[in-house]
């Protein structure tokens, strides 16, 4: 029979009808107690404390809180407290990856095209313009030009084009001072990508009518909107009044993490002084020349198509409620009609 040491008392009940019970994980002696089934071991210089985690206390009532589920660039913590119950988000200090927006640099040449440029030109007119098909593109290029190209050219050619319509907008909108605006508008719609839903989330200045940036996510979730609104205030800082999106809870932190100094107005009807309006008749544009292509092949394909649709957006189409202008000549990019209508050449 094990002799016990007469110092080894319960913590708990102060009893000495003890008996060994085996060793803790770092190799130290434990007993339990025969009365209260106490477990400790003595010998354990960590015996005793606590680990007290570093968790943020309730802002309402002040007492502790537990986490209640962890998210990739926030936690969602709970009172301990059943009569308060209060849940409250804290955001992570963690890297935001960049938007789908962001190509890379690449390098750009016309090796390899065995047409015309100005006939390249025209085939990117014809598809933006048109809200055409590349197929509908290649019978129309026949039709005017006389000239056979594949459909399947016809798109090389449009994603080959975007990180150059990338990088000419990146050049034009770096004096451009979009935080002066009043609001921004957020939303989000989807698209068809191999028969699956993918979802485009947009941010569009009220004042310009300038789509901000994009981000092609598959899902529907905070990370998305965390994503968008992070690239816009490393771009262009915040506006001056308000952030404005409809009534998804995936903007709730996002809007209060990147922009602290703006209201956010989540639009609940369209009954509203302030709505969405501006967004959705963006999506409605859009979907006019997304509807004809029924989907799309592959992520890459969407991204780099997007792109280049929201360069034609942003630089070429005028817009009437603009006098004529196009957004980013309205946000202060500075550049001539000629050079406008080089980017995309009508034959």
């Amino acid at each position: 029979m094990s002799i016990i040491p007469s110092n080894v008392v319960c913590p708990r009940c102060f009893s000495k009808n003890l008996y060994r019970f085996g060793k803790d994980l770092e190799g130290f002696q434990k007993y339990q107690c025969r009365m209260c089934r106490r477990q400790f071991a003595p010998d354990n210089p960590h015996t005793g404390l606590r680990q007290h985690r570093l968790y943020p206390v309730c802002p309402r009532c002040g007492k502790a809180s537990f986490l209640h589920h962890d998210y990739t660039y926030y936690s969602n913590f709970r009172c301990s407290d059943k009569k308060c119950n209060h849940s409250f988000k804290v955001p992570k200090a963690v890297a935001i990856p960049r938007p789908s927006s962001h190509l890379g640099p690449e390098t750009f040449t016309l090796k390899g095209m065995r047409h015309p440029l100005y006939i390249i030109l025209a085939a990117l007119n014809y598809y933006f313009c048109g809200n055409s098909t590349t197929r509908k593109v290649a019978y129309t290029l026949y039709m005017v030009h006389q000239v056979r190209i594949s459909h399947v050219t016809i798109s090389r050619w449009i994603k080959r084009f975007a990180p150059v319509f990338q990088q000419i907008s990146s050049d034009f909108l770096l004096s451009a001072r979009l935080c002066d605006s009043d609001e921004w508008h957020f939303d989000e719609t989807y698209i068809k990508i191999q028969g699956e839903n993918y979802y485009l989330w947009i941010a569009i200045d009220s004042e310009t009518r300038l789509v901000l940036d994009f981000h092609l996510s598959k899902t529907r979730n905070s990370n998305a909107a965390h994503i968008l609104l992070s690239s816009c205030r490393n771009k262009f800082g915040q506006p001056s009044s308000a952030v404005v999106s409809d009534r998804y809870d995936a903007y709730l932190l996002p809007a209060k993490l990147f922009f602290p100094e703006a209201d956010h107005i989540r639009v609940e009807s369209f009954e509203d002084r302030i709505s969405n309006n501006i967004i959705e008749a963006f999506n409605n544009q859009f979907k006019a020349w997304y509807r004809p292509k029924r989907g799309f092949n592959s992520y890459d394909s969407a991204n780099r198509l997007i792109a280049t649709y929201i360069f034609y957006y942003n630089f070429i189409r005028p817009h009437s409620s603009l006098n004529g202008l196009a957004p980013a000549q309205v946000a202060g990019a500075k550049y001539s009609d000629k050079q406008k209508n080089f980017w995309l050449l009508v034959a």
